[in-house]
This record gives structure tokens, C-alpha cells and sequence, in this order.
């Protein structure tokens, strides 16, 4: 029998073997996951110019690529040639053995130890320093690009008289320069004294002198250094009081110089230029007199310069000097301040207008008149009307509408009218069968536009449509209803390939389609499906037989993520809006130009700043660039995404900007000149909530051009909360056409209310031209009320609101049941010389899902209306009706249209089934009955679509649709739209 235990050749064979194949097991896997990881990289890469070349931006792409790799390596590469120098030569500059004392002679196992590896050593740790220093520089593409490609502002500080160009643009460049500098500096430092101390050169516990002279003049030279940047930060410092930011007086971000700034803090920081220069020099002179005596003595004068003069002489001047006098002393500055920030905002030109707040005039019947020609008031509010929307024309649970629809202005009848818009974009969460084929191929986009009138409602509160149905039809023409680019669009599709989607449904059943579009990028090429298959870790992409020949890939699909990605460099606006523009729907996204480095302007927080009660409720209404501080911004760039092709488009708004003119010059041809905007699309541009937002929050303070009224603190304002919720939240900015005092017409405009600091009653009422293309086109106008009189402001308005006997007793019948009674936007006009308050209010409840006009609520010099309609309201607050006659109310008086005839006796009978579901809910309504009225109107739209099937079949249908079959009397059609005998609730 064999030995198996103790063999000499037994053991060996049966450990050999197994040890070889575990090695190359270890080796292969090594290798695969290198592969792994490098194609994982490769992926990401890959994919990403991809999508920048199917959008046409490849330059956006390569232009920031190469900028990267170029910071990386030339700061890499000098980090890395720095540190590795300075161990190079303290290495060189080492003592002799012999020289070396005890307590060196005790590292000799470690030098003895490193001595193999040493040239390893310090390629690892230049290697590594390099590849720090290179991955941070890299994070400063956009600093560069900035300096490299600055266009002068043609604007000087007051207090240097440089351009202001040099402190956006230049200033950040040397200001990493000499961060770079220190860090270098620093290490280089570390790393010599260690390696002197290694090599002998420095000694701590032996006896004798601590440093050799080669090590201490090296050692001073590095420090000598070290200074000389901090002289050079003291210099630069002296410009940073421009852009410095202090908590002062009125505002928490005020920036730039004080007095004490340039009467302490500026000689301060030129004398300590000129002290850290002469410390610099007297270590550079070690190098010759090989002593540290005079460079530690002149360092040591430096650091206590730095806290007498820098510190303790400003807090001096302050105490002593402004305290006392702070008003006189503070004023040139603040006025520098006032001029910068009114510059920078862009509201320099803000018009302020003193306005009584009280009605000039008491002719009521010209007061009632005057309020058409005013304002044409939108009681259909877009933040709460999505669910009736979506009631009334989502037609499938695979639709939706976003949660604030938007406000947009299209022509009827030869006039601009106000209209409540919204897109049928397609929701995941509404697939029946939620899998990967149904979730990427086949739901792929969503349809149609709805659209309504803004200043009506039919007789049951229900919005007036202009576009509906599915496909949708009405106002707008004809246009690609398709949308495979959308808010709520926030997945990838696969589009083109053998596999169908479903386009949309209708009584016929479901219809395909295969998108024809140029968007999106080609799956056919198994390299593009293997780099999509690791990049969005989806294998089946990799092997799945629903792609094939003309497969095409689609993701980033919402407006702010394209546009975001192919110009990095702007700030977005948080709401795209839609625009049907020459056949074709299109995004319309405003986006801005920053800088946080104009001289005086205080800084604004713009997370904070345009976050409102809408923002706080509304994902989708994201809050622009989250806590990035700014203090200039611009509305540079209107840009535009196609819904369909998903092509996205830049315009330059603003041609005088010059941070757009300086990336514009980074980025050459990818911003398309404003002469390139076609009217039909220049109809549909206005002026940004945002930006307003961001503006209206500067003009509570900065509205005063006096620096001591400023500094006083008297003329401060604020925002006011929401009066219709109880958020706590800032009141949203709404969208109105109305007319200013000085106007001679209604303008599209964007409007808001101040209020005074603490208190609720009205300060001003702020407005802005927002139609594009326009000559008054972002002119901002405020009308300030006197001080020494109260007129109600928002909150007290809506407290009056609830307080009326009768109104609230109307409320709580409202709210009878489970009904749920919703504000609408709670609007302002001014209007001979007092302010008009316009409320509407919303009922859902009962069997109903969604909210219904009931009541609107108007208010005007103390008095208060809550009527079933506007024109109802308006004629008991002014106590004079119109010069229209205003429809009587439902089930008063006597109906004189004569019912609609029929032959076909099945018309007839759904006829009659209709008409007495018609009136079976008005019954319900009276009764406050909810449950009953909603069963009511599915009887109704159920009986009505029995009368158009019928009246279909004869031949009979008079254009389609259901919009123009007989319906009963005084009913609404399914649509929306109001009967014949139906009363809007119009003004």
C-alpha cells in the first residue's frame, strides 16, 4: 500500500495541483473584474456621448470632457512634480552616515527597510498626491472656462474701479490658484521634513544643532514660500471686501465694503501685504546665513500684526468710531450697496407709484364697468383644478395631468384669452400589468392637450373646455399630439422596434403605433445594447427579442433634465410649461445666468427664495438650484423641447448679459441668436415666476433708494403667507391680464402683495409686464400705499372672508356631509384707486373625486360678495350691474330655448333620461346632496352618450364628438362646454 500520509511525493502532488488551479481561478477572476470595472466605466462613458451627439450637443460634451482632463493633469502633474521634488531633494541633501547621530542610528532599520523601494516609494506617493490634487482641479472646469472666456461687464466697483468682470470671472481663478499653491506649499513642506528627518538632516532628542544646513536652508524656503502666498492672500483680500458677505442692519447677506471694511480692514490687510513680504524674504536669506533667528522673529511679528492689526484695530474703529455715528458713517456705503443690488437683480428700473388704497370715485356703476376693461379675473385656478381635469378627460387610468396645471394665453375669436393648460403625459402607475415589456415598450407616451378657459365655468362649476377629448380637439388646430417627453416622463423607452405601442384608446379599442421620431439612440449596435444593458442594470436589454432593427433608446426625458444636461453651465427654472407652437407641442423652460461675485450686490439664497405654497406641496414645481447662493442673475436663455422629437433648443433672451456672452464664447454654437425665435413661439414666452420671486424678495428691502431710510428699517417688507391654506408658506405669484393705473390696455402680467414687516395689512402691490415680445416687456411696476392709513391686506381679507355671518354659514352648508371646501388663488387688482379681491371657491365632495366652482367670493372697499357666480359677486359688491346683462341663476325664471327635436325614438328616450337626470341633480344641489348629485351626472353623461350613439347610427351627428348632439335642456354637454341655456360663471 502506498504511503498517503507522510510520502515525500505523495503530499506534494495532492497540495501542488490544487494550489496551481487556485491561482489561475484567482488570477481569472482578478482579470474579470478589472474587465468589469473598465467596461463599467467604458459604459457610462460611452453611453453619455450617446446621448449628447443624439441631441446635437456633442460640443457641450467634449468641450467639458477635455477641460476636466486638462485640469486634471496639468495640476496633477504639478502636485505631483512638487511633492516628489521636494522628497528628491531633502533625499539628496541628506547628511553623511558618519555624521548621523544616535538617534538616527535607531532609523536605520527603517531607512534600511525602504532603501529597496525607495524609488516605488515616491512614484506611489507623487502618484497619489497628483491624482488628489488632479480629481479636485478638475471640479473647477467651469472657474476656468470662466476665466479664460470673460467678457467685461462695462461696469466698475466704487471702491477699486475694477471692472466687474474681474470678480466674477477672475477673482475665483486666482483664488484656486492659491489654494493650489498652499496645499502644494504644505505637503511639500510634510513631505521634506520627513524625509530630512529620516535622512538626519533633522534631529529632535540628540544633542547639538537640530538641523543641518542644507536641511534648515530647504525647510526655510519651503516656508519662505508658504508666506509669500499669504502676502499674496492678503492682497487679493483687500478685493474680496467687495464681495464679502456680513449680516447687516435690513438684511442677513449684505455685501461688500463698510466703513469699517475700508477704513480698517483695507489698510490692515495692505500692511500686513507688506509685512508677510518682508517675512518672506528674510526666510528666503536662510539660505545664506543658515539661521532661523530673524525669519522666526519676523514670522512671529506677522502672526501678532495679524490679530492687532487685522482683528483688534477694526473692532476699534467699529466700537469707537461707527457705533456712535452709524448712520452718517454707514450711508455712502449703503448706497453703493442700494445702486448694486438694484443693478444686479435687475430692478433698477422698478417704477414705484404712490396709490391711495381707497376708491377714487363713487359712481358704482362706473366702478362695475370699469372692472372688464381692468382685468380679465381667472377663477379657474391651475393649482386646484388638476383633478377635475383628470376626472373629466384623463380617459385612462394610464394618463394623468400634473398636480398645478399651467397658465398660458392663446387667441379666440381675434383676442388673447387667459387659459388654463395641461398635458395627458402618461403615468406608470396606472398600467394594469406592471412588467418590463409594458413599462418600456409598450406605455411609451402619453396625449393630447387639454386646455380651458381661464374666466369661466359652465353652470356647474366645471371648467369651459377649449381642447379635450381623446384625440384631443377644439381651439388649437391641428398638432402632434404624441408625448414621449414630459414632466411625469421620468423612465427610459424603447421606441421603433418590432414591438407596438399603444398609441391610444377609443370605442374602436386600442391603437398602435411605432415612433418615427430621430430621437434617442440606436440599439441595433450590440456595443450600444451591452453599455445600456450595464449603465441602467437592465440585462434583458442585452438578449431581449423585443429589440431589434430600429430599436432606439429614450431617457432624460423631462424638459429640466435635457436642458440641464446640454447647457451645465445655467441655472433652471422650477416650472416648464407646455405651448402647442406650430404643430407642435413644446416645453418652454426659462433658465438664468448666476454669478455670486458682483461687488455690493447682497447675496439671495435661491432655494429659499422661490420656495412658496406651491413649491412646498409640488415635486414636479422643484425649487431652482436647491441653497445656491447668488447675487446677480439673468434671464439669458429661453429654451424649448420638443414633446415629440424631444429636441431641445437655446435662445439667447438676454443679448447684453455678459456671463451668457462668456459662456456662449466657452460653448460656441450651441446657443441660437433671439432673432431665431418665430412670433408663433415668441406668443407663448413670458416672464419667469423664479426670477419675479427672487426679485419680489429683493424689493421688500431694496424698493428704497435713500441709504438712510434703508438703514432705519422703517420701509421694510414682506411676503405674505397663503392666505388660502395653512402651509405658513409664502404666497405663489399669479399669472393675470389685467391693467396698471398707467396702462391704457390689459397686459399679460405676473403679480404679487407686500405686506409690512409683521403686520398683515397692505403695503404695495407689485406687478410685471410678462408678455414676451412686447415693449413693456419686464417693466416692473409697485404701487405703494400711504402709511398712514390701513387698507386690508391678503390675510385680513380672507379673514373677513370667514368671519361674515352669512358667508361662513354658506361655507359650513358647503362643507355639509364629507364635502371639503378648496380656496382658489385669492387674486388683487387694482382698480380706481382701491383694490378688488377675487376668491374662488371649490366644492369636492359627495359622490364627486374632483372640485367644482360653487361660490365666489370678491371684496372691494370694506364690502364682501359670496355668489354663485362672478358676475353675481361683482354686482353686490358695487351695488350696479354690468353693462352685459347677467344670465339668470339656474332654475329661476323661464326657460325659452325650445328643447332639441328628435325622430328616432331611441334619441327621444335618452332624451328624457338625460333630462331627468339633469334635473334630479339640480335637486341635489339645492338639497346639498352630493352623493345623489354625482350619481346624477353619471346618469346624465350616460344618457347623453345613448342619444349620440343613436343619433351616429342615423346619420345624423352634425360634425362628431358629442359637442354638437341634442342634449336636454339647460344641461352641459359631456365636454364641458355650456348649453345654450346654461350660464357661465363669466365676468
Amino acid at each position: 500500500m502506498p504511503d498517503r500520509g507522510g510520502g515525500p511525493t505523495g503530499p506534494r502532488i495532492r497540495v501542488g495541483r490544487p494550489s496551481r488551479r487556485v491561482r489561475t481561478l484567482l488570477m481569472t477572476l482578478g482579470v474579470l473584474a478589472v474587465l468589469g470595472m473598465a467596461f463599467t466605466m467604458f459604459a457610462g462613458f460611452w453611453t453619455d456621448w450617446l446621448w449628447y451627439r443624439s441631441v446635437n450637443y456633442s460640443s457641450v460634451f467634449t468641450t467639458t470632457l477635455w477641460t476636466k482632463i486638462g485640469l486634471f493633469f496639468v495640476f496633477g502633474l504639478l502636485m505631483a512634480v512638487a511633492v516628489g521634488f521636494n522628497i528628491w531633494l531633502a533625499h539628496r541633501l541628506r547628511p553623511p552616515l558618519s555624521a548621523m547621530s544616535m538617534e538616527q542610528q535607531s532609523l536605520d532599520r527603517y531607512r534600511m527597510g525602504i532603501a529597496p523601494y525607495k524609488k516605488w516609494l515616491l512614484l506611489g506617493i507623487t502618484a497619489l498626491v497628483g491624482l488628489i490634487a488632479g480629481a479636485s482641479a478638475s471640479g473647477q472646469w467651469r472657474t476656468w472656462l470662466m476665466w479664460v472666456n470673460g467678457v467685461p461687464f462695462g461696469q466698475k466697483d466704487p471702491q477699486f474701479q475694477l471692472d466687474v468682470a474681474f470678480y466674477a470671472f477672475d477673482l475665483p481663478w486666482y483664488r484656486f490658484l492659491l489654494g493650489f499653491g498652499f496645499a502644494a506649499a504644505i505637503l511639500s513642506l510634510i513631505a521634506a521634513a520627513l524625509t530630512h528627518y529620516l535622512y538626519g538632516g533633522l534631529r529632535i532628542t540628540s544633542p547639538g544643532a537640530r538641523a543641518t544646513a542644507a536641511a534648515t536652508g530647504h525647510l526655510s524656503v519651503l516656508i519662505g514660500i508658504f508666506v509669500a502666498l499669504k502676502a499674496v492672500a492678503y492682497w487679493l483680500d483687500r478685493y474680496g471686501l467687495a464681495v464679502k458677505s456680513s449680516d447687516f442692519k435690513a438684511t442677513d447677506n449684505w455685501t461688500g465694503l463698510r466703513y469699517v471694511d475700508a477704513n480698517a480692514y483695507l489698510p490692515a490687510k495692505t500692511i500686513l501685504f507688506c509685512i508677510a513680504v518682508i517675512c518672506a524674504l528674510l526666510f528666503f536669506a536662510t539660505i545664506w546665513r543658515r539661521t532661523w533667528q530673524l525669519p522666526l522673529i519676523g514670522f512671529g511679528l506677522m502672526v501678532l500684526s495679524a490679530i492687532l492689526i487685522g482683528g483688534l484695530y477694526p473692532a476699534i474703529v467699529q466700537k469707537f468710531q461707527v457705533q456712535p455715528n452709524e448712520q452718517a458713517k454707514e450711508a455712502p456705503y449703503v448706497a453703493k450697496n442700494l445702486k448694486a443690488t438694484r443693478d444686479a437683480y435687475g430692478i433698477e428700473g422698478t417704477q414705484v407709484t404712490e396709490y391711495s388704497g381707497t376708491s377714487n370715485t363713487e359712481d358704482a356703476a362706473k366702478l362695475r364697468n370699469d372692472v372688464d376693461s381692468t382685468a380679465s379675473i381667472r377663477i379657474m385656478d391651475p393649482n386646484i383644478v388638476s383633478p377635475t381635469f383628470q376626472q373629466l378627460q384623463q380617459m385612462r387610468k394610464y394618463y394623468a395631468f400634473p398636480t398645478n396645471l399651467d397658465v398660458d394665453r392663446y387667441s379666440a375669436e381675434g383676442k388673447d384669452q387667459d387659459t388654463v393648460i395641461g398635458l395627458r403625459e402618461l403615468n406608470y402607475a396606472g398600467i394594469d400589468k406592471q412588467n418590463w415589456i409594458n413599462n418600456h415598450f409598450r406605455y411609451t407616451h402619453g396625449y393630447g392637450v387639454v386646455a380651458a378657459k381661464g374666466t369661466t365655468a359652465d353652470s356647474e362649476g366645471r371648467p369651459v373646455f377649449t381642447e379635450s377629448d381623446l384625440p384631443s380637439k377644439g381651439q388649437l388646430g391641428t398638432y402632434q399630439q404624441r408625448i414621449y417627453y414630459g414632466e411625469k416622463t421620468n423612465t427610459y423607452s424603447i421606441v421603433g422596434g418590432p414591438q407596438k405601442e399603444i398609441d391610444y384608446s377609443d370605442d374602436s379599442g386600442e391603437k398602435t403605433y411605432s415612433y418615427e421620431g430621430k430621437s434617442g439612440i440606436n440599439l441595433a449596435n450590440p456595443i450600444n445594447r451591452a453599455a445600456y444593458a450595464v449603465a441602467l442594470n437592465e440585462p434583458q436589454i442585452l438578449y431581449s427579442g423585443a429589440i431589434g432593427e430600429g430599436s432606439r433608446i429614450l431617457y432624460n426625458r423631462t424638459p429640466k433634465e435635457r436642458v440641464e444636461s446640454v447647457a451645465p453651465w445655467l441655472t433652471i427654472d422650477g416650472d416648464a410649461y407646455p405651448a402647442v407652437v406650430d404643430g407642435e407641442i413644446q416645453w418652454i423652460v426659462d433658465a438664468y445666468t448666476t454669478t455670486n461675485g458682483y461687488p455690493y450686490a447682497s447675496r439671495t439664497t435661491l432655494g429659499t427664495t422661490t420656495a412658496d405654497s406651491l413649491t412646498a406641496t409640488n415635486d414636479q414645481r422643484a425649487v431652482v438650484a436647491q441653497q445656491n447662493q447668488v447675487n446677480y442673475i439673468r434671464n439669458s436663455v429661453k429654451a424649448t423641447v420638443d414633446a415629440y422629437t424631444g429636441e431641445v433648443k437655446l435662445y439667447q433672451w438676454d443679448t447684453q448679459d455678459p456671463v451668457l456672452k462668456t459662456w456662449m464664447k466657452a460653448f460656441p454654437d450651441t446657443v441660437e441668436p433671439r432673432s431665431e425665435i418665430s412670433n408663433s413661439l415668441m406668443a407663448h414666452l413670458r416672464y419667469p415666476q423664479d426670477l419675479f420671486k427672487v426679485q419680489r424678495e429683493l424689493l421688500t428691502r431694496y424698493h428704497v433708494k435713500d441709504a438712510d431710510t434703508f438703514l432705519s428699517g422703517s420701509e421694510v417688507w414682506q411676503v405674505p403667507d397663503d392666505p388660502t391654506n395653512k402651509s405658513g408658506d409664502a404666497v405663489p405669484p399669479y399669472y393675470l391680464s389685467m391693467k396698471m393705473p398707467d396702462q391704457k390696455e390689459q397686459a399679460f402680467s405676473l403679480t404679487t402683495t407686500f405686506t409690512p414687516n409683521g403686520r398683515d395689512n397692505l403695503s404695495a402691490f407689485m406687478s410685471v409686464d410678462a408678455e414676451a415680445g412686447t415693449s413693456g416687456y419686464g417693466k416692473i411696476r409697485i404701487l405703494k400705499l400711504p402709511t398712514s392709513t390701513t387698507v386690508n391686506g391678503p390675510k385680513q381679507v380672507q379673514s373677513q372672508f370667514n368671519s361674515e355671518q352669512d358667508i361662513a354659514e354658506s361655507i359650513r352648508l358647503l362643507r355639509g356631509g364629507d364635502s371639503e371646501v378648496e380656496y382658489g388663488n385669492l387674486l388683487t387688482v387694482p382698480l380706481n384707486g382701491g383694490l378688488l379681491y377675487v376668491e374662488p371657491v371649490y366644492v369636492r365632495g359627495g359622490g364627486l373625486k374632483y372640485p367644482l366652482l360653487r361660490k365666489v367670493l370678491v371684496s372691494y372697499g370694506g364690502n364682501t360678495a359670496f355668489e354663485d357666480t362672478l358676475d353675481q359677486a361683482l354686482n353686490k359688491v358695487f351695488g350696479a350691474e354690468g353693462s352685459a346683462p347677467t344670465p339668470p341663476d339656474e332654475g329661476e325664471g323661464e326657460d325659452t330655448t325650445p328643447p332639441p327635436t328628435s325622430d328616432n325614438p331611441t334619441v327621444q328616450e335618452a332624451l328624457s333620461d338625460a333630462q331627468k337626470a339633469f334635473e334630479a341633480g339640480q335637486e341635489a344641489l339645492k338639497n346639498n346632496d352630493w352623493e345623489a348629485y354625482g350619481r346624477a351626472q353619471e346618469d346624465l353623461e350616460e344618457a347623453l352618450k345613448r342619444a349620440e350613439e343613436a343619433q351616429s347610427q342615423a346619420g345624423n351627428t352634425g360634425g362628431g364628438g358629442g359637442n354638437s348632439s341634442p342634449k336636454p335642456t339647460g344641461s352641459p354637454s359631456p365636454t364641458g362646454s355650456p348649453s345654450p341655456t346654461s350660464s357661465p360663471n363669466s365676468s
